[in-house]
């Protein structure tokens, strides 16, 4: 039996996933914790992922070896540094550190947003790459001088395993130096962001070779080959980022749109063309497909509803129970989760508010409340998402952890006033990468590989209540804060 592996780096964890590559059928899964990070600064060191992926294959058993190919997804907007020798120069900063807002702020203010979103379709945020090289210059000159090598994290992983530098365009399409429309690096870009005397084609010699969905990285090197336990020329596909897997781990059609819950909210669309959005929300990504996958992120999503279950001496899932005891007519107060700052809107130094609290505010509504405004924010994306041009035609989906929550699934489809498809697939990112992993092998189509391996599938939740009052609620008490956090 021909099996396939798929492997997803996010933020807090590795999570690897072997499906047969004829069904699709998951035969097997592994994961191991990253180190915990705290923004606004959020770095891991790069070895700390490598380390993962063993510990994660290695929970996968004797089916090892029956794996023929691999992929491996990741965290988009990492920023990895090595110097000649190939080792890491610092540890690498998160998409989820904010701490290069300035020079986000700087880059925007020297171009301006028309050329940013000509070049890559997105106007840079402190989660952008481009943000993250311009900070190393600015803080860590010493750094800068040694690098030889600049990598996303799954790119990290990708030369680990068969020792090629390369990227696809998908996450390619978050650096911001990388064109969608055009499919090509803009270096032009780095240059504008580091001032230090190198050449734009001394910039592009430190960049990954951008792959196509169907190519081949290369094959697994001994050295990783027994570091993992698998056979010797498995195939290594191109990668990609986390989003970008999600999409194929659906099987996400034209219109179709995924909604994540996890570490942080994501809300986006497949699109076969382009967007350019002026205002920075939405952000112009290319799928792995070769097509397109404009984004808009969040930074505070499942964290918010951890923080206030903390709060309230209870966990995820207490949280949900509680929330779900509140009479549906029940005002209640509302909260505003920029808990770590935000990156949607672009508030960085933005912290939660909640508003209408009374002496007579129970458990049960502020519970209502973290879920309710960890949804809003993202409903406001998916409005700013069609605004910006994109199809919202086809199916929602919800994934990430906290489609587990009943109390997500509900709220949302109380909040849109219109059924939420919860797919069966435990882990849509690792599937993703699997799917990639077997589109490389066998030359097929993700369409394909969705139908034979039946993805996309699984709950429909139906709404139960009229919850348009709590968007109201939201989008005032939004406005009014938005006044403040920018005064």
């Amino acid at each position: 039996m021909a099996l396939v592996l798929g492997v997803d780096s996010s933020t807090q964890s590795t999570k690897v996933e072997v499906r047969d590559l004829e069904t699709g059928k998951v035969i097997s899964t592994g994961s191991a914790r990253h180190p915990v990070t705290t923004p606004p600064s959020s770095e891991q060191e790069p070895e700390a992922w490598w380390i993962a992926l063993v510990d994660a294959c290695a929970q996968l058993g004797d089916v090892r070896s029956e794996v023929v190919a691999m992929s491996v997804t990741g965290q988009q907007h990492g920023f990895v540094v090595l110097d000649a020798k190939g080792e890491s120069i610092r540890p690498a900063k998160l998409w989820n550190d904010t701490t290069s807002a300035p020079q986000a702020a700087d880059l925007v203010q020297a171009l301006g947003v028309q050329a940013w979103t000509a070049a890559t379709g997105s106007v840079p945020v402190a989660s952008f790459t481009v943000t993250k090289l311009a900070w190393l210059a600015e803080n860590e000159p010493e750094s800068l001088a040694v690098v030889a090598r600049i990598m996303l994290p799954h790119d990290y992983l990708t030369w680990r395993l068969c020792g090629q530098h390369v990227t696809d365009r998908g996450d390619a399409s978050g650096t911001g130096w990388y064109s969608p429309r055009h499919d090509s690096y803009q270096p032009q870009l780095i240059t504008a962001a580091v001032a230090d005397g190198r050449s734009e084609q001394d910039w592009l010699a430190l960049l990954p070779t951008v792959l196509g969905p169907g190519e081949a990285a290369g094959t697994l090197t001994s050295e990783a080959a027994a570091a993992l336990g698998l056979a010797s020329g498995v195939v290594v596909g191109p990668g990609t980022g986390d989003n970008m897997a999600a999409a194929l781990g659906l099987g996400l059609g034209p219109g179709d749109i995924a909604m994540s819950l996890g570490t942080s909210g994501t809300v986006y669309a497949v699109s076969a063309t382009p967007t350019e959005d002026q205002s920075g929300a939405v952000a112009g990504f290319a799928d792995a497909n070769g097509g397109f996958l404009p984004l808009v992120a969040t930074l505070n999503a499942t964290k918010v509803t951890d923080a206030v279950a903390r709060w309230l001496g209870t966990d995820a899932p207490g949280l949900a129970d509680l929330a779900m005891r509140v009479p549906q007519s029940d005002g209640g107060p509302v909260l505003i989760p920029y808990f770590d700052g935000e990156r949607t809107p672009n508030l960085p130094d933005a912290t939660g508010t909640i508003l209408g609290l009374t002496t007579s505010t129970t458990r049960e509504q502020l519970a209502l409340a973290a879920h309710d405004g960890v949804l809003c924010g993202l409903l406001d994306g998916l409005d700013t998402l069609i605004a910006a041009g994109a199809s919202a035609s086809g199916r929602v989906n919800l994934i990430g952890g906290g489609s587990r929550s009943v109390a997500y699934r509900q709220r949302l489809a109380d909040l849109m006033g219109s059924p939420v498809m919860v797919p069966s697939t435990n882990e849509t990112v690792a599937t993703g990468a699997a799917v990639q992993a077997a589109m490389v092998l066998d030359q097929a189509s993700a369409a394909e590989l969705a139908k034979e391996w039946k993805l996309g599938s699984g709950t429909i939740v139906d709404p139960m209540a009229d919850a348009s009052a709590v968007r109201s609620a939201y989008l005032t008490a939004n406005e009014s804060g938005s006044q403040r956090y920018c005064s």
